[in-house]
């Protein structure tokens, strides 16, 4: 029988508590006005919640693949667009602690840590989404610098975060065995960003292009040698796919808690409509559900912690099966509310729309089924 450690349930209780105070509050307002949800990295800041992935050598807390799952999960149940900040910090800062040489470490990771910076993750493009070998943006050498010319589609932080792991062709005739990562910054002369992406949801997180106009920077910003960023950026989305299931699980437990509520309170035919069979069922089935999106993300969380051969299927899988799940619950939520669902007066409705993302990016759930299906033709490794 598996269960959390108590550290662990610490993180979760801490963390829940800040959500309920700071970040609960603010999440329809974020929501309504589009806007970054600054109050709520401030709180996560305050408290170290903001990057906690970030080795303890680095000026971070040094939590766990676990503990970070937990932080995302209760700050999505709150706010998803807030659950971004961790979640992204972890995604655009991962390629440097999996492929980076230590000085690229110690610049980038203590200020990410102490909070005086946000990260980014700059793969996808106008023509390259899931065909991400189909890149056009460059990296020339020149000297002790690379020169770097593209443009980057779906990046989320852009123009918040102060860094971004951006990938590019260093030898464009060698398809994924020439792609390179390296770290720009905000600050880097012709780095520049489209306008804010208008959103079906996680409205508070900024998405916007990300242009490069000969972006010149120190070659010592390679993250690993050149012609392997594919091979980063792919085993970066094998651990960080689990927290988009972290992020599932989250909104559809929020989700559900509301729905609990509302079921109990409201009142029609001279009872409560908790009482109908027809509701309890769509109850167990959110629940029963969302234990087993919760047991399949802890345990990719565990791999993801201890690097296990079959990460990649887990990590896949999790985020198919919690974000399915999240979108079936949100969705049954709205339905259980009736017309009050329906409307911005309560939060199931901004769930639902928060929640498809989950099912789109870091690879759509087709995709995801696409590298299940691959690892068990190719013979699953056994660390059951």
């Amino acid at each position: 029988m598996y269960r959390p450690t108590e550290d662990h349930e610490m993180f979760r209780s801490t963390i829940r508590q800040i959500c309920d105070d700071k970040i609960a509050p603010a999440a329809a307002e974020v929501d309504e006005t589009a806007s970054f949800p600054q109050a709520s990295y401030d709180a996560l800041r305050a408290a170290d919640f903001h990057a906690p992935h970030v080795p303890e050598e680095y000026d971070g807390v040094g939590a766990d693949a676990l503990a970070t799952v937990i932080v995302i999960e209760e700050v999505a149940r709150a706010c998803m667009s807030s659950s971004l900040i961790p979640a992204v910090n972890k995604l655009g800062s991962l390629p440097l602690m999996l492929s980076g040489g230590d000085a690229v470490k110690q610049a980038y990771l203590p200020p990410l840590a102490r909070g005086e910076a946000l990260f980014a993750y700059c793969l996808s493009e106008p023509d390259a989404g899931s065909d991400v070998a189909s890149m056009k943006t460059t990296a020339k050498a020149d000297g002790d610098s690379y020169v770097l010319n593209g443009v980057k589609r779906w990046i989320s932080n852009a123009g918040e975060a102060d860094f971004y792991t951006v990938f590019a062709k260093t030898d464009p005739d060698a398809r994924s065995k020439g792609i390179s990562a390296f770290v720009v910054e905000k600050a880097d002369a012709g780095v520049s960003f489209g306008a804010p992406e208008k959103k079906l949801g996680i409205k508070g997180s900024p998405t916007r292009e990300v242009y490069f106009d000969n972006v010149r920077i120190p070659a010592d910003r390679i993250i690993g040698a050149e012609g392997t960023g594919m091979s980063t950026a792919m085993r970066t989305l094998d651990h960080t796919r689990v927290t988009i299931a972290a992020q599932a699980l989250g909104v559809a437990q929020g989700a559900l808690d509301y729905a609990l509520g509302y079921v109990q309170q409201r009142q029609q035919f001279g009872k409560p409509i908790s009482d109908n069979q027809g509701i309890q069922w769509m109850l167990a089935d959110m629940g029963m559900k969302i234990e087993a999106a919760r047991q399949l993300t802890y345990a990719a969380a565990c791999r993801s912690e201890r690097g296990d051969a079959d990460l990649t299927y887990f990590g896949a899988a999790a985020k198919c099966f919690a974000s399915d799940t999240a979108m079936e619950v949100t969705t049954n939520a709205v339905q259980l509310l009736g017309g009050y669902g329906y409307t911005k007066d309560y939060p199931v409705e901004r769930m639902m729309r928060d929640a498809k993302i989950t099912q789109i990016y870091e690879g759509t759930n087709q995709v995801q089924r696409i590298v299940m299906a691959r690892q068990l033709l190719a013979g699953l490794p056994d660390n059951r």
